[in-house]
């Protein structure tokens, strides 16, 4: 298996191993290639995990260092009230980065935590179109191999 789907399943099962009440909300993270929903399905929460980028560079003469990048993607249909539905979404953000923030993935322990960047926090189109969360956690994940 590679290791652009190894990582990412690794976070997914790690997410999904949280213990109750880690988050506010209660979901099941999935690994996927090409996250697409329609609208109604959106009406639960999905947490997706998804490849992004690999880079590799030079650790020694025999090793190469990968910093494997992930994206998690949280998204949401909500109502009317968009200010008030979409603050507890933000914070299921913020907790998800918290919980895996320099974790050691149970199922893949090689790979150690590097950094966490939330962009976008919202994206604001799908909100004024859709009605729709959609926020993007990215990690980053290094390898020595």
């Amino acid at each position: 298996m590679p290791l652009v789907t190894q990582i990412p399943d690794a976070v997914a099962a790690e997410i999904n191993a949280a213990p109750q009440g880690t988050f506010n909300a209660a979901f099941e993270a999935q690994r996927m290639v090409l996250p697409s929903f329609e609208l109604a399905e959106l009406a639960e929460l999905k947490v997706t995990v998804v490849p992004k980028a690999v880079e590799m560079t030079a650790a020694s003469r025999t090793m190469s260092q990968c910093d494997v990048q992930i994206d998690i993607g949280i998204q949401k249909k909500v109502g009317k009230e968009v200010d008030a539905e979409v603050e507890p979404l933000m914070e299921i953000v913020e907790q998800i980065a918290a919980y895996l923030r320099g974790r050691q993935l149970q199922s893949f322990p090689n790979a150690a935590w590097v950094r966490a960047a939330n962009e976008p926090v919202y994206a604001p189109d799908h909100l004024a179109e859709q009605r729709v969360f959609t926020s993007v956690l990215t990690l980053t994940y290094r390898v020595l191999r």
